[in-house]
């Protein structure tokens, strides 16, 4: 197709980072009470450590043992920089730093003074910034909380979308960018800082442009770039059309994986897209990979397993929110703390054809049904529901079970699954069975700080070798596939995670996939990509 003269199309390298307060968005730092604790216990407390101790930041980035830790990695410069954006924070998010207070307030409240009996009388002891935004209760082992309203937090000043950012890049490697929950994203001269909302359909219109031309001044005007940064963003565009996305038109079933938990499922009439994390194209890559022109221009229904960094990734969902007919998410713990709605944060950033489910709830449509099942474990035995594995039956009788991380600490559950839902064709199936610490994540979100090891006891950690083949005998599948391992090369800014071959999660998957193996199933640790075709019986195509 021959372009007008200023027509032109988005790279499909070209990144979009969603930033609040200049550091890498993720659920928790949109949904407004947990937001204010991350603020306070995350990022103003890296920050601090590191304008009093910038070398020692720089001396842990460079330590492979410590990848993933609270350091920011800016090899040990940029102080000032830092120092400027601590005090920015202090001053702008001033209404959610008390907020983090009152909550901590109210916590200790509850636990001096509620022994049993009535709680009516506390709420007039409820802070006052949390009056009207809270219901206390006990729990039947006496036990007194509170939960939020959420939604109401999110229609005060506790929601502030001047706090939210985008910045566009082009990724040129795998690995070039700095872990997602350590380190701001000061200006530099490859990014393009925005101030834009994460609901603003401007996103949409330029993420368009990877499948479709448009005129480069309407895109330039619409994100309101200045005459300094035209010189970078004229970088981002090219002349090239993106190779020509293949719809399946087979009778059976296509499944496609894009690496750690994503993975897309495609009959003649309906894909599904499951916890999408797409890698970039257009750059020298030593593992292949599917991208975004891997996808097809409508995705009937993204599935979301749970609330976790690495599986609701925003720059991915950004760039697709245009393509995506319905998203179906876990309904969550209504308004406690630690479990955030994943709906509402969906809603309040611009995606408005969310659908939640329930365990053991499907949804059913023209040849497909999807069921949420229990998901276990992975949350370090925290009080959150907000987590599903999925079972999806397509018309020709194929059945697949994709468990994400959930750790299978229960067997008896799944028996009880199984029990309604029968064998399934094909298992993916996570193992990444070592998992960080509580603190890692949760650990904002604590009042008082765990025992260090308690916090090492309970971990975000998946099925080991002997969890995995209790469901591989309860299920009864033909194919295993391991994934949502983290393993590929451009998930690092996101996982922390670099494998040997003396990792456990390794050495776990190692031992499952060979008995699997010797037990006449096929099976295999995935990594890259891969293409599963289905018509009667499993083939493979690479």
């Amino acid at each position: 197709m021959e372009l007008n003269k200023n027509e032109y199309y988005l790279k499909l390298n070209v990144a979009i980072e969603s930033l609040v307060d200049k550091w890498y968005a993720w659920s928790h730092v949109i949904s407004p009470a947990t937001a204010a604790m991350n603020i306070k216990d995350r990022h103003l407390k890296i920050m601090e450590s590191y304008i009093k101790n910038p070398n020692v930041h720089a001396a842990a980035v460079e330590n492979p043992k410590m990848l993933g830790g609270p350091f920011i990695d800016y090899k040990g410069k940029r102080v000032d920089e830092i120092k400027f954006l601590y005090e920015e924070t202090l001053a702008k998010r001033a209404d959610l730093l008390e907020l983090r207070e009152a909550i901590i307030e109210l916590n200790g409240i509850l636990k001096r003074e509620a022994k049993g009996y009535s709680l009516n009388e506390l709420y007039a002891k409820v802070p006052h910034v949390l009056k009207g935004f809270v219901e206390l209760y006990y729990d039947l082992n006496n036990n007194a909380n509170f939960r939020f309203f959420e939604y109401l937090l999110y229609k005060s000043k506790y929601y502030d979308e001047t706090a939210q950012s985008i910045s566009l890049q082009l990724v040129e490697a795998d690995d070039s960018r700095s872990f997602v929950l350590s380190t701001p994203r000061l200006n530099d001269d490859n990014l393009i800082h925005l101030d834009i909302p994460f609901r603003s359909s401007v996103i949409d219109e330029l993420f368009k442009m990877k499948e479709t031309p448009n005129d480069y001044d309407t895109i330039k005007n619409l994100l309101g770039i200045s005459t300094e940064q035209e010189g970078l963003f004229q970088q981002f565009f090219t002349k090239e059309a993106p190779p020509k996305f293949k719809k399946y038109d087979g009778t059976g079933v296509r499944t496609r994986y894009f690496g750690h938990a994503c993975v897309l499922v495609e009959t003649n009439e309906i894909s599904i897209l499951v916890d999408p994390v797409i890698s970039y194209d257009g750059y020298e890559k030593e593992v292949n990979r599917y991208t975004i022109s891997d996808l097809p221009e409508q995705i009937d229904y993204v599935l979301i397993t749970h609330n976790h960094q690495d599986h609701i990734l925003l720059e991915t969902l950004l760039q697709l929110r245009h393509r995506i007919k319905h998203i179906i998410v876990p309904s969550n713990g209504k308004g406690n703390l630690q479990d955030p709605s994943i709906k509402m944060m969906f809603n309040a950033i611009g995606f408005n054809n969310v659908i939640q489910l329930d365990e053991m709830e499907n949804i059913e449509m023209e040849g497909c049904a999807i069921t949420g099942l229990p998901f276990l474990g992975e949350h370090s035995d925290i009080d959150i529901r907000s987590k599903l594995c999925y079972h999806i039956a397509l018309h020709n009788d194929l059945k697949i079970l994709f468990t994400a991380d959930s750790c299978n600490i229960e067997s008896k559950i799944y028996q009880r699954v199984h029990d309604v839902i029968g064998d399934v064709d094909v298992l993916f199936l996570g193992m990444e069975c070592e998992g960080a610490p509580l603190s890692w994540l949760y650990g904002p979100l604590m009042p008082e700080k765990l025992d260090r090891d308690k916090d090492l006891s309970r971990r975000l950690a998946g099925c080991d070798s002997d969890q995995g083949l209790s469901l591989v005998d309860i299920f009864n599948p033909r194919n295993v596939f391991v994934y949502a391992m983290g393993l590929e090369p451009w998930l690092v800014f996101i996982s922390s995670i670099k494998y040997t071959d003396e990792s456990r999660p390794i050495i776990e998957s190692n031992i499952l996939v060979n008995e699997c193996i010797k037990r006449g199933i096929d099976a295999e640790r995935l990594f890259g990509e891969k293409t599963i075709e289905y018509s009667g019986k499993v083939e493979y195509a690479f």
